[in-house]
């Protein structure tokens, strides 16, 4: 069954053609130095797949947030050698002044990173004259940066409408992988969102009531979901503005037939820092001078008795304050269930957004999931149900 937007399969003879492509190289400095370099090793199916069989690979990306204008600070010049490491193959820089002159004596194979895109003041606009300086260096165009799809800018957007569009590796596997997981998934479904305050998630539980067949609901948020159903959370973190929120988003649940999973054993104490006196109690007895931290363990058992009978998870936002200890027991063992039932192929799982990621690298399981998104804003805006202007340019 074809695709509904166009691959790398789908260009055919490429030999010697310029294609620009969209990635993600937005990667975090410390003291000049790539101080994690996924975004880049994320790149690398497409870009050398291309220069492989001959095309000139002109590499757009952004850095940073410099408004329009050029900033030393946030040149991508500073990217090329880390890239060229990643790559294992040389990387040529190009500035906006001279561009034409330097992509034109480029060979079939070489590979250029141009300036950052948000140097003009254009692109954040999606602005004509911005597209259409892009399109001139180039012959055909690949989006491989799901993470910002979610932006209708002119590197991520317009130039689908400019060039032949195509999606790259990391976008084709990032939307097989989403459309498994929500798109036309196996039921039984149940997604796990967990995070500070609801308030943030609003859209996503909305939205996945009337899609999963089981919620499960931790961090912060679940406070507010339980000072909704009457329980006193104490001194936690709690948003009892929106309780009213929380019950109108309990009782969609019961009409769609989706089971909402609170805690009913929690983890508490008087103070927030690592390690200090703790109590595992019901949640109907927790002290005024407590605060809920993490889902209990009685709670966690069932909750993975709940994953054993499913086929799909989508798993957005820890349970607990897991970067503090030991508040991220509950995270840590429901993310390991769900990465043996994914190893004994009896589940498909799927997390994103930034908490996630690293909640699942501190559980060392992120490479036994059977997709992790690196993407924040986008896949957060593909859990609220939105169409992503970075996708929707590249269907057919």
């Amino acid at each position: 069954m074809p695709k509904p937007f166009k691959t790398l399969d789908d260009i055919g003879q490429i030999h010697g053609r310029r294609v620009l492509v969209r990635e993600d190289l937005n990667v975090p400095l410390a003291d000049g130095r790539v101080s994690d370099d996924t975004r880049l090793r994320a790149t690398v199916a497409t870009v050398a797949e291309l220069a492989d069989k001959g095309a000139i690979v002109l590499v757009l990306a952004h850095f940073g947030r410099p408004k329009g204008q050029p900033n030393a600070e946030m040149s991508l010049a500073r990217i090329v050698d880390p890239y060229a490491a990643v790559l294992g193959r040389p990387v040529r820089y190009i500035d906006w002044e001279g561009d034409e002159q330097a992509v034109a004596a480029l060979a079939p194979g070489d590979i250029a990173v141009l300036e950052n895109t948000r140097f003009f003041s254009g692109e954040e606009k999606n602005a004509p004259e911005v597209i259409e300086r892009f399109a001139a260096l180039g012959d055909l165009y690949v989006n491989d940066a799901f993470s910002a799809a979610h932006r209708a800018h002119a590197s991520t957007e317009g130039l689908a409408h400019a060039l032949p569009a195509y999606a790259g590796r990391a976008m084709e596997a990032e939307l097989d992988a989403l459309e498994k997981a929500l798109g036309n998934p196996e039921h039984p479904v149940a997604a796990v969102v967990g995070g500070a305050k609801v308030s943030t998630k609003l859209d996503v539980l909305k939205h996945l009531v009337a899609k999963v067949d089981h919620l499960i609901i931790g961090g912060g948020m679940a406070n507010t979901f339980l000072a909704a159903r009457g329980v006193n959370v104490g001194k936690s973190l709690c948003e009892h503005d929106l309780t009213g929120t929380a019950d109108e988003i309990l009782d969609a649940a019961d009409r769609a037939g989706c089971t909402v999973h609170l805690p009913y054993d929690v983890v508490v104490a008087k103070e927030f820092r690592a390690n200090p006196p703790t109590r595992t109690v019901n949640v109907h007895e927790v002290a005024a001078d407590e605060m809920i931290l993490d889902v209990g363990p009685a709670a966690v058992e069932a909750l993975a008795d709940v994953l054993k009978t499913c086929r799909t998870l989508v798993w957005n936002g820890p349970l607990g304050a897991f970067e503090t200890p030991p508040f991220d027991s509950a995270t840590v063992a429901l993310a390991r269930t769900a990465a043996a039932l994914t190893q004994d192929g009896s589940l498909v799982s799927v997390a994103g957004g930034g908490d996630t990621v690293a909640a699942l690298n501190h559980a060392g399981v992120a490479d036994e999931f059977t997709f992790v998104s690196t993407a924040g804003g986008a896949f957060l805006e593909w859990m609220e149900g939105k169409e992503l202007p970075g996708v929707k340019a590249l269907t057919r």
